[in-house]
């Protein structure tokens, strides 16, 4: 049995066969080709977490027998159990749920897979008084083999694989209860689901916690609502965005930045309707695959629809002439927004809404010319979120299931050529990245970039997207060097994502507390006494003038109160002005987090704050 790490056997917890995970009392002595799994693995953590559902479902038994089971999956980090139980769950019964956990972990209780034919599994489950395991056995298809895992008295049914013994699971916290709709739907009833997160090791978990209690104190969206940034609204409706001034400074900006970056780039900038007739979504397939998703209107005895994506109008905009290759490529670029629909108990803030502005762009080329343009989006996506302060990045690589192309639209050398392109491009610029096959949409492969924050969490970001699919439906050519009509090589990207995510994202990577050419104000002008207000106002005046964003603080405070405030609303340049200032002509500076930088004239600080906002430097600066 081949293994290169550790044997230390309180760490191999299950084995591969082949591409096959399976539990490691299913491995014999003489299976030379099979691989250990380890504890600390990442396929030895989803193990651990798959488990630690298994027993948070046997503790939450013991104490509540009437409880009923849906399912309880792990998840990054973490795992979680959908319960329907009268019972509303607090904070003190985790506490007491997790206290049982423990217990059943010392009890060192072996996992046992059982195979079961679908009528013992039925009959298993009903004397059991687990309805939701019934339905759920019900919706598998007839020919899938079912199993079942016990340890000790708690039976579920399961896949697996799952830890040799409850014994491995000892470092675990139960985190929140919050509600979820079987099955996703609204429609259905309320069930309450528990999450939790697991860990190889205690120094693992602590970690994991610490970071847990940063991320709360960067919420977005607590930050948000402190600093007026934007806003959602029950009765104006659920998973819409309403940004108020100071977050539609930041958008705004970054907009700007973007179309000029874009322009200069060589796309250009087009803008689509937001509702379109339902024949596009048809053709484009979108009506069929992706109705549940849409919001559908009736106008003028029609179908219309609210746009779930500006790919369709791109591609109208493409068909308004004969293009020649020496026309391509062509990117159009678009910051378009859109809506989908999506399930109420999946919003989140700004993270995950049903109505958001996507930075878009449709790149029309040759096959000869993907490469170079796959290139040059990497480019563009990395000189992006390098600017935002992004500085690391995750890449990962989707490609087709060659043991079953079937699935797929195109032809497999179409599919060859694009995922060539993607994997040159990525080791022409050195970019590690991570190649998961099978991952790839039906209609072509594609690269994600997720950045890294500075607390090292992962954000989605760019995707490059081949697409074979829409130029086949739309008909979508260009005519070749040979003068014969040629199918046009169709390349989705984004660089920032959705608008919503990417400044939610900003706001939780910068506690609130953005660069300067990013924040909603950039200095504040206060004075100590009424005495100095003309000569503050006149400050105020040559700063707006030159374009810098600030605001004043003219109350009759102490100072002291309102250079802690000013902190407080996390204001890059605080201008303080007394007599002494007044008399020299000059404003005294402090700067966020930094304290006070001395007394500067007027023109010199203007000159300072403007090559920040210039240079994009990610924190406020002055010597």
């Amino acid at each position: 049995m081949s293994n290169d790490k550790d044997n230390s056997t309180d760490k191999i917890i299950a084995a591969k066969k082949g591409n096959v995970v399976v539990d490691l009392d299913l491995i014999t002595s003489d299976d030379d080709n099979a691989e250990f799994i380890m504890l600390d693995s990442d396929e030895g953590n989803e193990i651990l977490r798959h488990s630690s559902a298994h027993i948070m479902a046997q503790a939450v038994l013991e104490i509540f027998p009437e409880a009923l089971f849906t399912i309880g999956p792990p998840i990054e980090n973490g795992f979680y159990y959908d319960i329907d139980l009268e019972k509303s769950l607090s904070l003190d019964d985790l506490v007491i749920i997790e206290k049982k956990m423990k217990e059943i972990s010392k009890r060192n209780l072996k996992f046992v897979r059982e195979e079961i034919s679908r009528d013992d599994a039925i009959k298993l489950f009903r004397d059991l008084g687990q309805s939701y395991k019934i339905e759920m056995i019900t919706d598998l298809p007839m020919d899938e083999k079912l199993s079942v895992y016990k340890q000790g008295d708690f039976i579920d049914l399961c896949r697996g694989p799952h830890v040799p013994s409850t014994k491995y699971l000892k470092f675990f916290k139960l985190l929140n209860v919050a509600g979820a709709y079987w099955r996703g739907d609204e429609n259905n009833k309320m069930l309450q689901r528990i999450y939790g997160t697991s860990f190889p090791s205690k120094e693992e978990l602590n970690d994991y916690l610490t970071l847990l209690e940063e991320s709360k104190k960067r919420d977005h969206r607590v930050l948000g609502k402190q600093h007026s940034l934007f806003l959602t609204d029950e009765m104006a409706g659920s998973g819409l965005i309403y940004w108020q001034p100071k977050g539609t400074v930041i958008r705004k900006t970054i907009e700007r930045f973007w179309e000029d970056e874009h322009m200069r780039r060589g796309y250009e900038l087009v803008s689509v309707p937001h509702i379109v007739k339902d024949q596009m979504f048809h053709t484009s397939g979108h009506y069929e695959y992706y109705r549940e998703n849409m919001y559908v209107l009736n106008v003028d005895s029609n179908e219309y629809v609210l746009k779930p994506m500006n790919c369709p109008g791109h591609i109208l905009i493409y068909q308004q002439e004969i293009h020649s290759y020496r026309d391509l490529p062509i990117r159009y670029a678009e910051l378009g927004t859109v809506y989908r629909y999506e399930r109420s108990g999946t919003l989140h803030g700004m993270l995950r809404v049903r109505g958001f502005t996507q930075d878009d762009a449709h790149i029309f080329c040759t096959p000869e010319q993907a490469e170079d343009e796959v290139l040059s989006v990497i480019d563009l996506a990395h000189f992006m979120l390098e600017t935002f302060g992004y500085k690391n990045f995750v890449t990962e690589l989707s490609v087709h299931d060659s043991k079953d192309f079937g699935k797929y639209a195109g032809v497999l050398e179409d599919w060859e050529i694009a995922e060539t392109a993607l994997i040159n491009a990525l080791e022409k610029r050195k970019i590690s990245y991570k190649r998961i096959e099978g991952e790839a949409a039906f209609y072509g492969p594609k690269i994600d970039i997720k950045m890294l924050d500075a607390l090292g969490r992962g954000w989605q970001g760019p995707t490059i997207q081949f697409d074979f699919n829409l130029p086949k439906r739309f008909d979508l050519n260009y005519v070749g060097q040979d003068g014969d009509r040629k199918k046009v090589v169709m390349i989705h990207r984004t660089v920032l994502g959705s608008m919503e995510r990417f400044v939610g994202g900003l706001i939780e990577q910068y506690s609130a507390a953005f660069p300067t050419w990013l924040s909603p104000v950039q200095a504040r002008v206060m004075s100590i006494g009424e005495d100095q207000k003309s000569y503050a106002e006149e400050v105020f005046s040559e700063l707006k003038k030159s374009g810098i964003r600030t605001d004043v603080d003219f109350r009759n405070e102490k100072i002291g109160y309102k250079i802690r405030e000013a902190e407080s609303d996390k204001i890059p340049y605080m201008l303080v002005i007394g007599n002494k200032e007044e008399e020299s002509s000059h404003v005294s500076v402090r700067v966020r987090g930094q304290g006070n930088k001395g007394s500067f004239i007027i023109s010199e600080l203007i000159e300072r704050i403007t090559e920040d906002i210039n240079l994009k430097v990610p924190l406020p600066r002055i010597d």
